[in-house]
């Protein structure tokens, strides 16, 4: 589908006095089916723009539309229904539940949709196995490897089936072989139904995308096609 997430004229505007503008004025359209990477220095406003595509923050001024219906970013609640049936989120740093096992963190995404906790639980549990980690359900955060507890994350943001996936670097902790185990988990997750967008400074990591965007004086820039 053409054109499944537009933006115009995004800005994000940071700061009381002295401000900071990260978004200047971006447009774009992103499509399903499609993997689209994010590149650009520190700063450079990859982070603000996922945030503002994940309904988290809102942007400034501009309009972002969702199968050309308009986001209403005062309508906070209706957002995070939105989200949580919609879009999965995969954060550089897991921010996995350290008190809840690796099935607990993930069952409990499903129950966010109003899965009852039976059906979460075997939707968990097979969408851990699928991830490799059928041996490590029971345990906790901390007795699991980085790329374990990535993995975990992984399996959170697919429990739901989401139609947009959002990861912001989400290999930037790990060392390379694990981050190249662990992006092929998440780039391997293309549908023609689904939408996926990923942060990275690592090249390698960005030329597996369909397209490739470059972020530049808070505008994107697209350097293939």
């Amino acid at each position: 589908m053409n054109n499944f997430l537009h933006l115009e004229k995004i800005s994000k505007i940071f700061g009381g006095n002295k401000k900071i503008k990260v978004l200047n004025d971006l447009s774009y359209n992103f499509d399903k089916g499609r993997t689209y990477s994010i590149i650009g220095p520190s700063g450079s406003g990859k982070s603000t723009l996922l945030n503002i595509l994940s309904l988290i923050d809102r942007p400034t001024n501009g309009i972002m539309k969702f199968n050309n219906k308009q986001v209403n970013f005062n309508q906070s609640d209706d957002n995070d229904v939105f989200r949580a049936h919609k879009i999965g989120i995969i954060y550089q740093q897991n921010n996995l539940l350290s008190d809840f096992t690796a099935l607990e963190n993930v069952y409990l995404a499903a129950l966010a949709i109003g899965n009852n906790k039976k059906s979460a639980l075997l939707k968990a549990k097979d969408i851990l196995k699928k991830v490799g980690l059928a041996k490590r359900l029971e345990h906790f955060p901390s007795q699991l490897s980085g790329g374990e507890m990535q993995r975990v994350a992984i399996a959170r943001a697919l429990i739901n089936n989401p139609e947009i996936i959002l990861a912001d670097e989400p290999t930037g902790s790990l060392d390379l072989n694990t981050a190249k185990e662990v992006f092929e988990l998440i780039i391997n997750q293309k549908m023609e139904n689904r939408l996926i967008i990923f942060a990275t400074h690592n090249r390698f990591f960005a030329n597996k995308s369909d397209c490739i965007l470059e972020m530049i004086d808070g505008k994107i820039k697209t350097i293939n096609v």
